[in-house]
């Protein structure tokens, strides 16, 4: 039995195949190869699908961090503007609050940030002091071209050239709706932000005369 066994092993090792009683040889290593061969193709396309799910994670959430990198841009450095300037003394905060008053287009240029530290500009109308957004409207700013000037046509046609700016007043006559329409979506959002100071005079219009009581209520509603 010993040596018999042996021979079954041997001849299985050795040939690989069994004869069957009609002549008809069987390789139970050919079958076994072909189970191997399916048990691998079944593994491949496996780790195919599963990497498929993998570059569909991976896109996904480079989508989402690119999302989040391009709200960064837009609002984060805002914050980070503000947050620059915590260690030091901003020039808003270094100025007291400016009293309410109305300014001619004359009397608003003063107040360009380069001759003053503080930094008045006006739209529809109305005055800003927008000193704490110097880094915006200040000398060096993108928008300071705003600076101690009428806003208004700019900000309405979406202009930064100095095209948009006019040395006499400009009462907006020529402007259509919608840009009308953008002009006040404006203002309201300086006011939101910014201190209201005053009305831009037209020309010959006399400046109003504001008690102490009208500018301290007005502060109160902006707080």
């Amino acid at each position: 039995m010993a040596a018999g066994d042996g021979d079954v092993k041997l001849g299985t090792l050795g040939s690989g195949s069994e004869s069957s009683s009609d002549g008809s040889s069987e390789s139970p290593g050919g079958a076994g190869a072909a189970a191997e061969g399916g048990g691998w193709a079944a593994a491949a396309l496996a780790l195919l699908t599963g990497g498929g799910e993998m570059l569909l994670n991976v896109a996904l959430v480079a989508l989402v961090l690119l999302g989040a990198y391009r709200l960064w841009v837009r609002w984060g450095r805002r914050g980070m503007g503000a947050g620059a300037g915590a260690g030091e003394e901003s020039p808003a905060a270094s100025l007291p609050r400016m009293k309410k008053r109305d300014f001619s287009l004359e009397q608003l240029r003063q107040y360009d940030g380069s001759r003053t530290p503080r930094i008045l500009l006006a739209v529809n109308g109305k005055v800003f002091d927008v000193t704490k957004g110097s880094k915006f409207y200040g000398p060096a700013g993108p928008y300071g071209i705003f600076a101690g000037r009428d806003a208004s046509r700019g900000l309405a046609t979406f202009c930064l050239d100095k095209d948009a700016l006019k040395d006499e007043y400009d009462d907006l006559s020529d402007l259509n709706a919608v840009q009308m329409e953008s002009v006040r979506e404006w203002e309201m959002q300086f006011k939101e932000k910014y201190d209201y100071v005053g009305r831009l005079l037209k020309p010959g219009e006399e400046p109003s005369e504001y008690t102490d009581e009208e500018d301290t209520k007005d502060h109160n509603k902006q707080d």
